[in-house]
């Protein structure tokens, strides 16, 4: 684990995060990145986080965590770094101490590192509901729901003592509905949407919130590097039919993240442009 702090920062009272903590997972590139970038924007303090100093570098994005901090320092915020394995149980308890050593205690915690990531390192294949690796799986399934449970265990507990706090949790458009492809990835997002519906039940009395937002496409270099896409879909425009923009999605974690819904708790937002109209 690395910790690096930057000098301390100055932002202005009026912004509605000013004064707070934010530790978002898997933030050293992606839509982690842009999530820390939007609450940095809004006031809060960040705590960066990759499972290692050199990960944000995989798909061009920045060339170490570190490298990120020293950037994202220029916007006025404290930022810290942390890098370990959100599976760890040990490795979780360490980041968290020493990001709350760096900054104060975490009041916002955005749970956003997982992804569909097999025990090789690579998207799982084959994985549809009757031919997948079992190791697969498990890896799916730990990166998610397993760290997702690790980090909330962690963070939780001094919201609820503070008697303040948010808890966002990522999950998908497939949390929602069926899949025939990426089922460990379907099955772990629709059961980290579950588990914060159980998590809210528990803060309710604190007046801690858990919410979920549950993204469809969003054009991130590993999602273009990673996938075939649709050149339409890549489009900027009033259309809907689109892959969206990864702030569009960091626009819903700040809403969770702030005061404007202060008495929204267990609820998901689906952020895919209409393109899953169903009830549930």
């Amino acid at each position: 684990m690395v910790v690096t702090p930057s000098s301390r920062g100055t932002h202005g009272s009026s912004l509605p995060l000013h004064g707070q903590v934010a530790f978002v997972t898997g933030s050293g590139r992606g839509l982690g990145r842009t999530i820390a970038e939007k609450l940095m924007s809004l006031g809060a303090d960040i705590v960066l986080h990759d499972i290692s100093e050199e990960a944000p570098a995989r798909f061009g994005e920045v060339e170490s965590l570190s490298a990120l901090a020293k950037l994202l320092k220029a916007g006025g915020a404290n930022t810290a770094a942390v890098t370990g394995d959100i599976t760890d149980s040990a490795a979780v308890e360490r980041m968290v101490m020493a990001a709350q050593e760096q900054l104060g205690p975490v009041s916002v915690l955005v749970n956003c590192a997982g992804g569909d990531i097999g025990a090789d390192g690579n998207k799982p294949n084959p994985s549809t509901p009757t031919n997948f690796k079992l190791e697969d799986v498990h890896a799916v399934l730990n990166r998610n729901l397993i760290g997702t449970m690790l980090m909330s265990r962690a963070i939780a507990p001094g919201m609820m003592k503070r008697e303040a706090g948010s808890i966002i949790n990522v999950a998908s458009i497939l949390a929602h509905q069926g899949s025939a492809i990426e089922i460990g990835y379907a099955c772990a997002k629709a059961a980290i949407a579950h588990y914060t519906r159980c998590l809210a039940l528990e803060l309710r009395t604190s007046g801690v919130r858990a919410n979920v937002v549950s993204p469809g496409p969003a054009k991130t270099a590993r999602f273009l590097a990673t996938r075939t896409t649709d050149p339409a879909m890549l489009e900027d425009g009033p259309s809907l039919q689109r892959y969206a923009a990864p702030a569009e999605i960091a626009d819903a974690v700040s809403f969770f993240a702030g005061p404007d819904s202060r008495y929204v708790s267990g609820q998901v937002m689906r952020i895919d442009g209409a393109a899953g109209l169903y009830a549930a």
